[in-house]
């Protein structure tokens, strides 16, 4: 039989311990995800940035809820928006370089983003509630993907 030749038990054993590491193979959806995460974590920031702008121009924007746990002045809630928008800009622009860091850096400023709108929800529920659904979305794309199909897609060599 054709399949007891020698030619076909090779084919059917392991490589061996010094053959090169195989290619991994990049699907679109590890491509989509980086994509859509550096997109979407850029709206998040300039979001961010630009609530934050808008709170340090006009401090009755913001009106604080009666006996909150944390009860920061309008200042506060803008400067910590305005570098969150920063941190996360930054962030989704070096999800580009393919480095394992800019994934690790991308997740931890969604979460934290994530954290910080939980405790504004009072002030802004429903702003709230959708940069929370986007930044759990960042998260998602962002843990779909390896630093091999990365290097892979943008030719990017890790430093």
């Amino acid at each position: 039989m054709a399949e007891d030749s020698p030619t076909e038990r090779r084919h059917l054993q392991s490589p061996p311990a010094d053959a090169p590491a195989s290619d991994p193979r990049v699907t679109s959806l590890a491509i989509g995800s980086v994509v859509f995460a550096a997109c979407v974590l850029l709206l998040i920031g300039l979001f961010h940035a630009i609530v934050g702008l808008a709170v340090l121009i006009d401090e009755d924007l913001l009106s604080p809820p009666d006996s909150y746990l944390i009860s920061w002045g309008t200042h506060g809630w803008g400067w910590l928006h305005l570098g969150f928008g920063v941190a996360a800009v930054v962030a989704a622009v070096n999800l580009f370089s393919a480095r394992h860091s800019a994934r690790v850096i991308g997740i931890v400023v969604a979460l934290l983003s994530v954290v910080k709108n939980f405790f504004f929800a009072p002030y802004s529920g429903v702003w709230s509630a959708i940069i929370v659904g986007l930044d759990v979305l960042v998260i998602w794309a962002l843990t779909q993907y390896g630093p091999e199909q990365a290097r892979k897609v943008y030719g990017a060599r890790p430093r």
